[in-house]
């Protein structure tokens, strides 16, 4: 594994942790989820889970979902340039609202763009719930969801929910089971990996380096993402290579 990780160049910049867990997952309609995790804000962890979505869903051709669970900073309506409310189904399940080929939920899609979010726990672990459960997601081959930074309740529950945290699943008899897992992003800075190293002790971790570009933020701004925006470039094919080996490391974990 560690001589597959080696394709990468070391080109600096961020670093996102790859992380597998077992056999998780029970959303309904969803094969496999893969959650992306901070330790900290600002590490690009949202621009990580974006390309990394619509990465899967160009460039792999899969049915992709992206659940923006940064409930208090959701970034995602802005990084794929989405900014209407979802409509709701006939039994109460809101439709994720779908721009470059990925599904998107997020609670920015809920609220006023400059109202603040204050709410205890609680109330977040109750909408993170209803954003993950009560989706109307379809038939998805992976569902990434981009958590809240840190390692607090709320990225506990959402594990937990999830399933990500190695708790074995009960399956209906006949069942396939999905895979669940998680990339950790950090930038180089040694207090940033300190962080980092708090959100991945329950994972194994393995490095892969993503070059930062003016054009990651830029696109982030303009709700382009970069893979779609320069998908010749150097970020964009690096992300496209995490994507492709997702794809691998769970067509692998299915085997098992």
């Amino acid at each position: 594994m560690k001589d597959f990780w080696r394709l990468f160049a070391r080109l600096g910049g961020i670093r996102s942790y790859s992380v597998l867990s077992n056999d998780q997952l029970r959303i309904n309609g969803v094969k496999d989820v893969i959650a992306v995790a901070s330790g900290k804000g600002g590490v690009g962890k949202s621009t990580t889970a974006v390309n990394l979505a619509v990465a899967l869903a160009i460039k792999c051709r899969l049915k992709v979902g992206l659940l923006d669970a940064d409930v208090y900073g959701p970034s995602v309506p802005t990084m794929m340039n989405i900014h209407q409310k979802p409509e709701v189904t006939r039994d109460m399940k809101m439709i994720p609202i779908e721009n470059y080929g990925v599904k998107c939920m997020s609670m920015g899609f809920l609220v006023d763009k400059d109202a603040p979010i204050v709410w205890r726990g609680p109330m977040v672990m109750s909408a993170l719930q209803k954003m993950s459960k009560e989706v109307e997601w379809g038939g998805l081959d992976i569902l990434v969801v981009d958590m809240p930074p840190g390692t607090g309740d709320a990225q506990l529950t959402m594990s937990q929910k999830l399933q990500l945290s190695g708790q074995p699943p009960i399956f209906p008899k006949g069942e396939k089971k999905g895979n669940g897992g998680a990339l950790i992003v950090s930038t180089p800075q040694d207090v940033a990996l300190i962080d980092a190293r708090r959100g991945v002790r329950m994972f194994s971790k393995v490095q892969v380096p993503i070059p930062i570009e003016v054009d990651i933020r830029k696109g982030c701004d303009e709700g382009i993402p970069i893979v779609v925006s320069a998908p010749d470039s150097v970020v964009s094919k690096a992300y496209c290579d995490v994507a492709q080996n997702v794809v691998m490391r769970l067509e692998e974990l299915a085997k098992l």
